[in-house]
Parts: C-alpha cells; structure tokens; sequence
C-alpha cells in the first residue's frame, strides 16, 4: 500500500514521502496515528501546500539545533563518584547522570537524546555524543572523577 508520511519515521521515510509499506502497518498504525495519508490526488497537493512551510520550518530548527550543540560542545560536566580498589567505581553515571549534570549548568538536555551505548564504569574523561536534532549530533565531554571521603 502507498502512503504520504506526514512526519519523520526512523528507517521508513521523511515528512512529505510517498513510501510502500505493508497494508497492515499502515492501516493498524500509521493511519489512526495520523502519522500518513492514503496517496490522493487532494492529499498530494496538501502535502506539497504543508511540506514547503515545513521546510522553512525545519532550516530554522536546524539552525537553532546547531547553535545549540555548539554550547553543548562547550560544556564540561564533572560527575564524581566513589571509587573501590582498582579505581573501579561503585555503580556506573547513567545517561540521566549526565542529563543531571547538565541541568545543573543550566543546559536543558533530555536524558533519552544521551547517546551512551552502556553506562561508564570508569574513572577518566569520555566523549559522549548528544542528539540534538535529527541531522544534529554534539559532542559533551564528561569527567568521571573519585568522590572525596567526608571524614
């Protein structure tokens, strides 16, 4: 079946594409969702009306996305936590770590755009890639360091 994406849909398409896909996705999902249209006559040219204040839209977007993942860039976000022998750490800074982290600095990051293939268990400066749009990836340093003992 042929349908009009109506928003981005990760590994199916972009806002505006007339793509194939299983009658059943589309007609149990994608339909009731309002994330497509049926491919028509009159909902073609309402998609092509849509998809040129989208785009204007979208290069906005995608400079204010760019601006704001080089602030992100700027950012260094220090978590410290209690080290064991071997400089092993007791449990790992998570992606809402780092979210906290960056709230503190005043930087609002939503914590599922944390790119982190598994928590850090270790004691050093990481890389850790945020994204910021869909066309947009930053790149925010983390320092883990060792909590000093209050005695």
């Amino acid at each position: 079946m042929e349908i009009i994406l109506l928003e981005h849909i990760d590994n199916l398409g972009r806002r505006g594409e007339v793509v194939k896909v299983a009658a059943g996705y589309a007609r149990n999902y994608l339909l009731p969702r309002k994330l497509a249209l049926p491919v028509t006559d009159g909902n073609r040219r309402q998609v092509e009306r849509e998809r040129k204040l989208a785009e204007v839209r979208e290069a906005t977007e995608k400079q204010a996305a760019e601006a704001f993942g080089a602030k992100l860039a700027s950012v260094e976000c220090v978590v410290a936590r209690r080290v064991g022998e071997q400089d092993t750490l007791y449990g790992s800074v998570t992606a809402t770590d780092i979210a906290e982290c960056l709230a503190g600095q005043q930087v609002d990051v939503d914590k599922r755009k944390i790119q982190l293939a598994e928590p850090i268990r270790q004691l050093g400066e990481f890389s850790v890639p945020v994204k910021v749009h869909r066309d947009v990836m930053a790149q925010v340093v983390v320092k883990v360091i060792q909590e000093v003992a209050e005695e």
